[in-house]
This record gives C-alpha cells, structure tokens and sequence, in this order.
C-alpha cells in the first residue's frame, strides 16, 4: 500500500498566482497528509508575493506536509519546467498538477489506492469543466473501456482506435461517463490516450522512459510534452484513468497560446 509519505507533487506555474492558491487548497484540504510539494514558479512576477499564495502554503505546512516553492528561470517551456520538476523529486510516487486543478479531499488517497492495486506506470483524473455540465456529447463518450482486470502495456498512436479515447475527456465528458458507469466502486479503471492535469506516476518507471529530457528536441513554444511522456509510459507499464474523476478544471484561458510545434512530431514521428 501506498501512503503520502511515498509521494511528491510536482505543480508547475506560470502568472496565474490566484488559481494557484485554489489549487494548493486543494491540497490542503486533502485527507491524505505528509506528502510533499514542489512548486515551480515561472511567472514574470514571483508568486512568493502573493498573499493567497502564500497563506495557502502555511496552512499545508502547519498541516504536516511539506512545501518547497522554487523560482525556476528562464522558462524554456512546459517539458523542460515538467523535467526539472522531475528532477527535484525523490519518492517513490510522483503527482504532476497543473496549477489550475481544484481536487476533491479523498482525491490523493484514491489515487494512491489505485496505483497499488494496479501496479502500472500511471493513473489520473480526467478533468471535468462544469461549466459544460448540460452539455451531453454521447458520441464522444463511445470509446469509453475499463480494464478488466489488470492494466497492461499498449502501444498509442495517432491514427489508431486507441488514440479516439481522447475525447473522453472533453468538456465535462468524465462527469456524464461517472453518471453513466455509476459508482458502485469507490473507482473504475478505464482506457485512455492520455490524461491531462492530473496524473500519479511511479516515478522511476518515468524516468526510465525519458521523463520530459526531450525538451532540448523540441521548440521553446511547444504543446502536448504531457502527450509524449504518457504514451512512452504506456507503452511500457501501462496507464489508466479513474472513474468518477475527483479534479476540477477551473477553467482559465491557457497559458500555452502557441501550439503549433506539438511534441508528439518532434519526438514520436520526426520528419
């Protein structure tokens, strides 16, 4: 069994001091207690000024889990801030969570619970957008498959049947998949192309399979790293999603404006 003490959480940030603090909230308001935190601060103003911030941090640390805010520049974009994260962390577990992602309070507990029952290279919550919470896409939820019984290693690409599974997470597809499955069991594994925001990684499983060390191939102004480094991941050990998801988008407009050089060409298909 997994316990906190096995995990860090890796959040990198970028100018969004105000959500950040809902996400270290978050955190705070958890169950699970005596993980660590590591924060990855590129923004032009340091979030070390933020008194939201930095309140939230207090309460985490007087709640017996500890924080390490670190300013990290230049930016050389999201794989390389998602390696060097990688870098700094040192248990067995290791949760990257996007520093707009509010999580409910059993929400490490059950990913933790997961990830030692299926014994693969990652799980995560796909996020739900309540804003879409009316908004029923029934064709989008129709690659929808739980693993049986154990997760296995399988090969994700463009093109494949496999690779439809990213619409499982548009808008507030997890929530109406969770209502659809019920909730019989405190979680669901199903299959997925990949997961963003939210994701539990046997650390060394992901490090054995590059990490994010293929920033140097990629463009500064890059998208998808989180893609690449899953579908490596997957290929080897295995991956699922959790059903009813336990994080929340909060829906921010992104940071990433320019997402013309898609990891997944520079790394997975070159020209």
């Amino acid at each position: 069994m997994h316990g906190p003490s096995d995990l860090d959480v890796l959040v990198p940030t970028r100018d969004r001091p105000a959500a950040l603090a809902v996400t270290l909230a978050g955190l705070a308001a958890q169950g699970a207690r005596g993980f660590r935190v590591v924060i990855s601060d590129q923004s032009e103003v340091p979030v070390t000024g933020s008194p939201l911030v930095a309140s939230a941090i207090r309460i985490l640390e007087h709640l017996g889990n500890r924080v390490e805010l670190l300013r990290h520049v230049p930016a050389r974009g999201l794989a390389e801030q998602r390696q060097f994260l990688l870098e700094q962390a040192g248990r067995r577990l290791c949760l990257y969570l996007d520093d707009d992602v509010w999580l409910e309070p059993d929400a490490v507990e059950v990913l933790l619970a997961a990830m030692a029952e299926l014994e693969c290279g990652f799980v995560g919550y796909g996020l739900h957008g309540l804003s879409y919470r009316d908004d029923r896409r029934p064709e989008e939820l129709a690659p929808y498959e739980e693993w049986a019984r154990e997760v296995l290693p399988e090969r994700v690409r463009r093109g494949s049947a496999a690779w439809e599974r990213h619409t499982l997470h548009n808008a507030a597809n997890p929530l109406h998949l969770a209502e659809r499955v019920g909730a019989k069991l405190s979680w669901r594994a199903y299959k997925v192309a990949w997961i963003g925001g939210c994701v539990l990684y046997d650390r060394e499983r992901l490090a054995e399979c590059g990490g994010f060390a293929f920033w140097r191939s990629v463009p500064p102004a890059h998208a998808g790293e989180d893609v690449v480094a899953q579908l490596r991941v997957m290929e080897r050990y295995g991956g699922a999603g959790l059903l009813p998801s336990r994080a929340y988008h909060l829906e921010l407009p992104t940071t990433v404006v320019d997402r013309r050089a898609e990891c997944y060409d520079y790394v997975l298909e070159p020209s």
